[in-house]
């Protein structure tokens, strides 16, 4: 054909893929796998980029050896299903689009090409749509136990509309096979890691921090499409029962509505504000409302993995070998704060035709252990770790922090720092930041302390029923006085302990304002907490800054400010160096 020339017609369509019936099954097993959350689902996902980039149909799964990505384990398994499918639809069953098209030309020999292209377009429509389809969690799974357990919640009266991780994962367990904490048998993966998933497909929305957890419009439809069918099968034979059952909720209800509608809209918007609150703290006890008799836990040792690997490894297996002689039971572990902490761990009987026994509840003791070498210590304050470590210490939640320090002898008098500047590190670490310091010469005599600590703490607990708090729910009053009745009792979960102590998680501009404040010469802890309590965010103090009517006011603005036990101002200089820092551009003075 001349270059010239325009060939004139309609373009007739591309088909997207070839081969329809392969790109669907491995996107099953694609689907499949991220919904267990195996790494499997990356491999089935490169397997279908390069069949899409495929131009020609193929015949069967062995000739798609030749694609990329495409291993003998995926083409047995396309085989297989193509087997099945010539089972099911005989030997002469479609496989690619190729076919469909000249199957429907063989039909209708006479009619015109205008015609012809009409059963094509219908053809791959009907193979997109089945190729769509809606994303339903498996009955127990992860993600099935999250829907329910959210939409549940959201159906109560005066719900908050949202649930905290520590809470969900409570709620849920009862509905979900797996564990939402603890992974499976040479697995590093939970129920809790299909929440992933709940947000790509929009059924989940994650937000603030901590992190709360919503159910989108999407979402809340096959949460209520799940909740119907299962309400189905449990109904079932038992018609009269729960005939009376909802019959009796139903004039609660009834009652509770009437109340309300006559009501002024004052007194309305004051009791739903009351009813939600009153809601939080309900499912807020219910959440952690489960508890330890005495003689069903036992008192643990957990020790960082840190502390025994990597570094002198000869050193660190004597701790190991000097507790295992001292008969302490002990589990190694990682913690994302300290060195050494105890935990009630509830004691389970093995489980008839399991490998495993199921996992036991914790909860962490008040005791935690920062453990420093004179080495570690004075390599900490070069780095500026040791006042971080001694700031994550203190927010951690445990009420009894302890420094265990090893003199280490002679070793001292060869390090960076001199040993006047350590020896008032210590006294600084007890007297201003109200650690408990344990002084040792070496690894024996920190494991005598460790051993000593752990058979105290046994007595101490021996008779003592224990309930599990929340570090989410301290901010309302109600649930704070009914906590604080006896407090040795009250304690965290390991799980929420651990995961609130992560070092890099997402923080609050709060928390970035105080970290800030605390890169300033001369500003510790305990200044940056007095600052913050007047002045919360930068933002805060800026517009404080902008209401002062001269420049020595705004300098002096944080001057009269008292911090710490002895509540001692801040001071001119201090308080002129911030305001400079966030107000001026010229060099600090």
């Amino acid at each position: 054909m001349p270059p010239d020339q325009v060939r004139l017609g309609r373009k007739r369509a591309v088909p997207s893929c070839p081969n329809p019936l392969f790109l669907r099954w491995l996107t099953e097993l694609r689907d499949h796998a991220k919904e267990k959350g195996l790494k499997t689902q990356y491999v089935y996902q490169k397997a279908i980029n390069s069949l899409k980039k495929y131009p020609l149909p193929l015949k069967n799964g062995k000739e798609a050896k030749i694609l990329q990505n495409f291993g003998d384990g995926i083409c047995k398994i396309l085989d297989e299903r193509l087997q099945k499918h010539c089972h099911e639809n005989g030997s002469n069953a479609l496989i690619h689009l190729a076919t469909l098209c000249n199957e429907s030309n063989m039909a209708e020999p006479g009619v015109s090409n205008g015609h012809k292209k009409r059963p094509q377009k219908e053809v791959l429509k009907k193979n997109t749509t089945k190729k769509k389809r809606e994303y339903v969690p498996q009955k127990r799974s992860g993600g099935y136990a999250v829907l329910l357990t959210l939409y549940r919640h959201a159906q109560m009266p005066g719900s908050k509309g949202f649930m905290f991780r520590n809470e969900l994962q409570t709620e849920a367990q009862a509905l979900c096979d797996k564990s939402f904490t603890v992974p499976d048998l040479g697995s590093k993966y939970t129920a809790w890691s299909s929440v992933s998933t709940l947000i790509q497909k929009d059924l989940l929305v994650k937000t603030h921090s901590p992190a709360r957890y919503l159910l989108t419009d999407d979402g809340l439809a096959l949460a209520e499409k799940l909740h119907s069918e299962e309400r189905v099968i449990d109904k079932g034979p038992v018609e009269d029962k729960s005939e009376e059952e909802s019959s009796g909720d139903g004039a609660d209800v009834v009652d509770l509505t009437l109340e309300e509608e006559e009501d002024d809209k004052g007194n309305l918007t004051s009791d739903s504000d009351a009813s939600g609150r009153s809601q939080t703290l309900e499912m807020g006890r219910r959440a952690m409302s489960w508890h330890l008799l005495p003689g069903s836990y036992e008192i643990v040792l957990c020790v960082d993995f840190i502390e025994t690997t990597g570094g002198s490894s000869a050193h660190k297996q004597e701790l190991v070998k000097e507790l295992q002689r001292n008969g302490v039971t002990f589990d190694i572990r990682k913690l994302n704060v300290g060195d050494f902490l105890w935990v009630a761990r509830e004691k389970v009987t093995p489980v008839p035709g399991q490998l495993r026994p199921p996992v036991g509840k914790e909860l962490v003791l008040d005791h935690i252990i920062e453990r420093k070498r004179m080495d570690d210590l004075c390599g900490s304050i070069i780095d500026g770790r040791f006042r971080e470590q001694k700031f994550r210490l203190k927010r951690c939640g445990l009420r009894k922090p302890i420094y265990l320090v090893e003199e280490c002898g002679s070793a001292a008098a060869h390090l960076s720092l001199p040993e006047s500047t350590l020896q008032q590190a210590i006294v600084n670490t007890q007297v201003v930041d109200g650690f408990f310091v344990k002084r040792v010469q070496d690894v024996k005599e920190s494991t005598a302390y460790l051993t000593i600590m752990t058979r105290y703490l046994q007595k101490l607990y021996q008779n003592c029923k224990l309930f599990c708090r929340s570090r989410e729910l301290e901010g309302y009053g109600e649930y704070e006085m009914a906590q604080t009745e006896n407090l040795s009792c009250s304690l965290m979960s390991f799980t929420e302990f651990n995961h609130g102590s992560i070092k890099n998680k997402c923080q609050t501009v709060r928390e970035v304002f105080a970290r800030q404040l605390m890169q300033i010469s001369g500003v510790s802890g305990d200044k940056a907490a007095a600052i913050l309590e007047l002045y919360g965010t930068v933002s805060s103090l800026l517009k404080a800054y902008v209401q002062c009517s001269s420049e020595t006011e705004k300098e002096k603005l944080l001057s009269s400010i008292k911090y710490g036990k002895l509540k001692r101002n801040l001071g001119p200089a201090l308080s002129r160096t911030i305001y400079q820092l966030y107000c001026t551009r010229a060099p600090l003075s």
